[in-house]
């Protein structure tokens, strides 16, 4: 049976909140097995080291096992999956904060062996903190063959990291704290029902088939550990060391990988290879004990060394984790800290009974314990709960309290955040513990702008006919509903996994869908639904009151607002009086998406509707007629009394041909100071999805690239944007005096215009026939492509001609898009098609070139927002063709935030 089918199956036969369960016992099986291979793999081969020095001289034995471990696992870590260096616990954070990332099954395998390799050779590394980064990752590869939302995805690397820290120290009560303390810290979205199942059945399997973290006698610790209040000043001087030496070995860490990489600059490999070559040569020459650091810490513990033997463990271990540390070694910082911790509490402890002989050194040890790994990871509720999970001893929680929080204090007064914070910050990764500040976002919820009007999906929908929605819609995902409550999300991601996964036409659209996608309330303000946003990779947000789906946000929506408020700020101007609805009329809203067109050239309006039906016929839109009256900017455009005769007799010419076209159309006169913030309103109100204008071809306007309308227009609507220059043969005697949108006050200084527009019998039409279309593979060429079908039904035997320019010297260009291009439209229409790769140093001499040589009829380009746009459009492609060439050059500007 697939993989697929056995998803499919547990789907349906389990509810969410059992999956949950089961995905939890799930990751902590796996995660608490691969615990339990590497404790027995490190093992297994560190008995093999120790029964070489036994046999051979051990300064030779331990330098080259050390060095060649060390060798070894950077190969494999370097050549295969380079996020396997280090503890493993930053690259958790990572994603665990919805920055990128790569956790997987191939990154848990080669953390795995690495680590074996890395601390059985005897790099002064632990297996805990690997066994956090293997967890994670399992969890994420579980995601990835179950599709889920990125919120839940989160959900379940934290079932992971929790899971695997509670099964490398036997502790799930530590190991669920420890990710919401340290790992994640803002645990707002996450549940923590399935991360402490995850934990608990991690920690099982790890003590039933890897035995204990610590091979303590429980009458051992119940005997020789107590508490009483003379000890305080003890655990407080206990404390305060933790945390200044704490301090220093985070420093150490940090400034020896900074100077490795400024100066040793040798490969991955040779720096391991170096740091076990040092730590071997060292251990060589200290005493038996030493070479075993399980065995080490438990003599710490359960022993009785002396002072000497405690500095000496303390200093040798200090250095050589931070040369192994800094060399980017797998393997973890968890064991050496405790290692440590225990060390320098028991010189405390003996100090404390040559002085007042109160209570055993052996309580200092672990007190040690909690205060360095405190120190060193910041996270003082774990501290404590792991090492009573650990020795089970109750006499211990109140001196670990006392040292865990004193040694917090002072690390974070000397130096604030984390080992792994810093190690993340030299990569230049900056995790932010607050929300940004929203500033006039904060102000703005999402009420305010979302669209109210959303496209959805059925989740027993099938997949031909969310592929005809895709293909006729601009939208790159729909909202999937039950009964009007959203109930999942259906975005590109999920289709490309139907060429990939073997998905048929006949499944259903709930068997591809993302459940549970990350929503926002309509009282969220804008700047928590960018924070959203941002921290998931999403381009659109569905917004839902309880469960009900009430709206859809995007980026475009919250770009279209910040645009407006920077427009404002830049002007010096106070917010602009909006336009005002003064005639407008309706037919049934029956379409599915709607289609803009501000009417202000009478001569040219009947063939922009004609295009505009061609489109909208294509696409199964609505078309919204615009009339715009100027009025001064000292009146008002609310009470500023106007006449609407002519302005009503032009749209309603524009009924009768948008109706003999079959097309559903609405129209609408606005009063305003500014024609393209009538536009803008418009849009916005009505929902707009898709903008056509005309243009003149050429612009006076000193730094306009169009005009001040369409310029502006094109700068900040939120919608697809449609430009077009009309061929000469359109340029009528009386285009001179009417203008296009640059003069559509110039009406009111007609006669009769209107008149003027009836005596036209008929538009003249140019011709549609032969198209070049320039192809560059972003957003705006595949969105000019969708609309090439409607536009070509306009041609009485169109040819289409795609083309593509590349630079002579470019080095195998990628033709992919251009022949993706011919199969799109092929598929779609019935004509000839021909894809010719072009090369050029010049893009606009090239299409001028073309253009003029086979005397195209229409030209259609891509063109961007702004940057891009000044390089395209100012770079004379259009200035070319309307002086160089008669045809008609059609512009086409993606919806903002469509990628």
């Amino acid at each position: 049976m697939s993989l697929a089918k056995i998803r499919d199956r547990l789907r349906k036969s389990l509810s969410p909140k059992n999956l949950a369960i089961f995905e939890a016992c799930l990751i902590g099986l796996v995660s608490g097995l691969a615990a339990v291979l590497l404790k027995q793999g490190v093992e297994w081969l560190g008995s093999i080291r120790l029964i070489l020095t036994q046999q051979y001289p051990v300064w030779l034995v331990l330098p080259a096992i050390a060095c060649c471990g060390a060798f070894l696992a950077g190969l494999l870590v370097q050549r295969i999956a380079p996020e396997t260096s280090g503890s493993g616990i930053p690259q958790v954070k990572v994603a665990l904060a919805g920055l990128g990332g790569n956790l997987d099954g191939r990154v848990a395998a080669v953390k795995l062996l690495g680590s074996m390799l890395t601390i059985a050779s005897g790099v002064t590394l632990g297996r805990q903190g690997p066994t956090v980064q293997i967890g994670a990752a399992l969890a994420a590869q579980l995601s990835r063959w179950v599709p889920t939302s990125p919120d839940y995805r989160r959900q379940l690397i934290a079932c992971g990291a929790a899971a695997g820290l509670a099964a490398g120290f036997n502790a799930p009560i530590a190991g669920v704290l420890f990710v919401v303390e340290e790992l994640i810290k803002d645990f707002s979205g996450i549940t923590l029902g399935p991360a402490i199942i995850a934990s608990f059945i991690g920690a099982v399997v790890s003590r039933i088939l890897g035995g204990q973290s610590l091979n303590l006698d429980q009458s051992f610790t119940t005997r020789y550990t107590t508490f009483s209040a003379q000890e305080i000043p003890f655990y407080l001087l206990l404390g305060i060391l933790a945390g200044l030496l704490g301090v220093l070995f985070q420093k150490g860490i940090v400034q020896t990988t900074i100077f490795n990489r400024r100066w040793l600059r040798v490969s991955l490999p040779l720096q391991m290879a170096l740091a076990g070559l040092i730590g071997g040569i060292v251990v060589s020459s200290l005493p038996p004990l030493f070479r075993n650091y399980a065995g080490l810490r438990e003599f710490m513990l359960t022993g009785e060394p002396d002072a000497k033997s405690c500095a000496i463990a303390f200093i040798t271990h200090f250095c050589l984790t931070i040369i192994a540390a800094s060399s980017r070694a797998p393997g973890g910082l968890f064991a050496p800290s405790l290692i440590l911790g225990s060390a320098l509490g028991y010189l405390v402890g003996l100090w404390e009974w040559e002085t007042v002989a109160l209570a055993q050194p052996t309580s200092y040890a672990f007190a040690g314990m909690g205060a360095f790994f405190c120190a060193v990871s910041r996270a003082p509720i774990t501290s404590v709960v792991m090492i009573f999970e650990i020795t089970t001893d109750f006499n211990l929680v109140l001196p670990l309290m006392i040292v865990s929080v004193v040694s917090y204090l002072v690390s974070e007064r000397i130096n604030r955040g984390s080992l792994y914070d810093e190690l993340l910050a030299l990569n230049g990764i900056e995790l932010k513990k607050e929300k940004p500040a929203g500033g006039f976002l904060s102000e703005i919820h999402a009420v305010d702008v979302m669209q109210r009007q959303v496209e959805t999906l059925s989740a027993e929908q099938t997949l031909s006919e969310v592929l005809e929605m895709f293909a006729s819609s601009h939208h790159r995902g729909f909202p999937v509903v039950n009964n009007g409550q959203l109930v999942g999300i259906v975005g590109q991601a999920d289709l490309a996994k139907i060429g990939t996964k073997g998905y048929k036409d006949d499944r259903l659209v709930r068997e591809i869908m993302t459940p549970q996608p990350v929503t926002v309330q309509p009282d969220d303000a804008l700047s928590e639904v960018l924070y959203q946003l941002n921290r998931f990779g999403l381009s659109r947000l569905p917004v839902v009151d309880g469960r009900k789906l009430v709206g859809i946000i995007t980026r475009s929506d919250i770009i279209r607002t910040e645009s407006t408020h920077l427009a404002r700020e830049t002007s010096g101007k106070s917010n602009p009086t909006p336009s005002y609805v003064v005639y407008q009329t309706r037919d049934p809203a029956v379409g599915k998406t709607r289609i803009l067109v501000p009417l202000a050239n009478p001569e040219t309006a009947g063939t922009l509707l004609r295009v505009a039906a061609a489109i909208a016929r294509e696409q199964n839109s609505e078309l919204e007629c615009l009339q715009v009256i100027l009025v001064h900017r000292d009146q008002p455009p609310s009470e500023t009394p106007v006449r609407t005769t002519r302005s009503r007799r032009l749209l309603k010419q524009a009924v009768r041909i948008a109706r003999s076209c079959g097309v559903p159309v609405h129209t609408q006169v606005r009063v305003t100071h500014d024609v393209s913030q009538a536009i803008l309103d418009t849009i916005k109100e009505r929902h707009i999805d898709l903008i056509l204008m005309g243009w003149k071809g050429a612009t006076l306007s000193p730094g306009r690239i169009f005009s001040n309308v369409v310029d502006t227009v094109i700068r900040q609507a939120s919608c697809h944007v449609v430009v077009v220059k009309w061929s000469q043969s359109l340029h009528l005697n009386s285009l001179d005096n009417l203008g296009n949108l640059d003069n559509l006050d110039n009406l009111d200084k007609l006669d009769n215009p209107i008149e003027e527009v009836a005596n036209v019998k008929s538009c003249p039409v140019p011709l549609f026939n032969r198209w070049l279309v320039s192809i560059g593979g972003g957003p705006n060429s595949q969105q000019a492509l969708k609309l090439l079908p409607g536009l070509l039904k306009l041609g009485n035997r169109p040819e289409v001609r795609l083309c593509e320019v590349f630079y002579p010297n470019q080095f195998k260009p990628d033709k992919t898009p251009l022949y993706q291009a011919r199969e799109f439209l092929t598929q779609r229409v019935n004509c000839p098609i021909a894809a010719t790769p072009i090369y050029g140093d010049s893009v606009p001499d090239v299409i001028s070139a073309l253009a003029q040589e086979y005397h195209y009829d229409v030209v259609v380009l891509g063109a961007s927002r702004e940057g891009l746009l000044q390089q395209v459009i100012k770079g004379n492609i259009p200035e070319e063709i309307s002086r160089g060439c008669h045809c008609t050059v059609i512009l086409v500007r993606s919806a903002i935030g469509t990628s």
